[in-house]
């Protein structure tokens, strides 16, 4: 019997469509064929097509949303244009698949957009998930939200081992962190819609919401979601000690967002979690979640792991060879991974989006979980303002 045949056109040519791209590669169940790109600038697109060797290249996105040879969009953009492409592809009838995050604030025209009322952004992100969920809902498509750690094997095999065990879980500890990113996109409210909070914690808290949500699915049919939020934010490579330093290994230059983040939720079980973000940390990436359940305790280490070691004298000895994600020097001792794609969970993300569109099923990780992140995100930043708990059920009450 032949396989279903899924087309995907990206929008995007940059970091994030390049692994898209390798991991439709590895998707087995489905014929996933990706049909055609479009990027603004156009010598951007016709590389990403020639690389990945995709047929169409298109000079306009409204070109590719009404393509016929289009059935997904896979959005792979600056976060400040997720949610507006995101729409338009749903009312194109088109599925999606969007990076993080759905959807965020990215100002108004205001001078200084970090500086704007953190209720205000809350209520405008709030307003965009809702508007979000009925025009997918009303459209009749799947939007799937790439978040890659709820596929990751290790947190796939925690959420087994916890349905196993019958556990209740209570308490998360999840970070993300690493020494700061490269891109000047993601240094500035108006085009990330915040700093670490957004761009490096949103990944443990899509996992830790996820892990709720399907014990709360296990034990009563219903997934079981944050309550309220407590946080703090900080920009640490504005200290003076620091930038009186003259080498510096932690990337600068953030705008107005933080570079350091941390989050405390409350479930509505009673159960708690805590998210760390931040790009103030050296040693490469830093992808880890405890879990502690009432009849076991799970540690999932996606990146540092111990699944190979390598020693060099000198960082010249692997050459251009790639070790892992974001680490500063190839030199010394090294936690390698062999397939940090399959190990982060990109190549099992895309095989369950293109078998949600195949079949007419929900992936695992949805148009809930994406706006439960994007509003319990918008919550921390008003709570860190205002140095209190920010009650979330206002927000989530659909």
């Amino acid at each position: 019997m032949a396989k279903p045949k899924v087309r995907i056109g990206i929008v995007g040519s940059g970091y994030a469509a390049s692994f898209h791209a390798a991991a439709y590669r590895r998707v087995i169940e489905t014929e996933a064929v990706i049909t055609g790109v479009y990027s603004p600038t156009a010598a951007n697109r016709t590389a990403f097509a020639a690389r990945h060797h995709i047929p169409t290249v298109y000079t306009s996105l409204e070109e590719l949303l009404h393509s016929p040879e289009v059935d997904v969009v896979d959005i792979c953009t600056p976060n400040s244009s997720h949610a507006e492409i995101a729409l338009a592809a749903a009312r194109a009838g088109k599925h999606i698949i969007v990076e993080k995050v759905l959807t965020g604030y990215f100002g108004r025209g205001e001078e200084s957009v970090g500086a704007t009322s953190k209720a205000v952004m809350l209520e405008q992100v709030a307003s965009s998930v809702r508007l979000l969920k009925e025009t997918v809902t009303s459209a009749g498509v799947r939007l799937c939200y790439a978040e890659n750690w709820v596929y990751a094997p290790s947190i796939r095999k925690a959420d087994a081992l916890l349905a196993a065990s019958d556990s209740t879980i209570l308490r998360l500890v999840g970070e993300e962190s690493h020494s700061g990113s490269h891109s000047a996109f993601a240094k500035e409210w108006r085009t990330a819609g915040g700093g670490s909070l957004v761009n490096k914690g949103s990944h443990p808290l899509g996992a830790v919401l996820y892990l709720k949500q399907q014990e709360g699915l296990r034990k009563s049919g219903r997934p079981i979601r944050p309550r309220r939020v407590l946080a703090q934010v900080a920009n640490l490579t504005h200290l003076p000690a620091f930038a009186a330093e003259a080498v510096k290994y932690i990337k600068t230059g953030w705008v107005d967002v933080e570079d350091w983040g941390i989050i405390l939720l409350e479930f509505a079980d009673g159960s708690v979690a805590q998210v760390t973000g931040a790009d103030t940390v050296l040693g490469g990436i830093r992808n880890v979640l405890s879990i502690y359940a009432s009849r076991c305790a799970i540690e999932c280490n996606l990146n540092p792991n111990t699944s190979m070691l390598t020693y060099a004298p000198d960082a010249e000895v692997f050459k251009n060879e790639y070790i892992r994600e974001k680490v500063e020097t190839t030199a010394g001792w090294q936690f390698v991974n062999p397939d940090e794609s399959w190990g982060q969970g990109y190549y099992d993300e895309m095989e369950d989006f293109c078998l949600a569109v195949a079949q007419g099923q929900e992936p695992l990780s949805g148009l809930t979980l994406a706006g439960d992140v994007a509003i319990v995100l918008y919550a921390a930043y008003l709570s860190a303002e205002r140095g209190d708990w920010v009650n979330l059920e206002p927000y989530l009450n659909d």
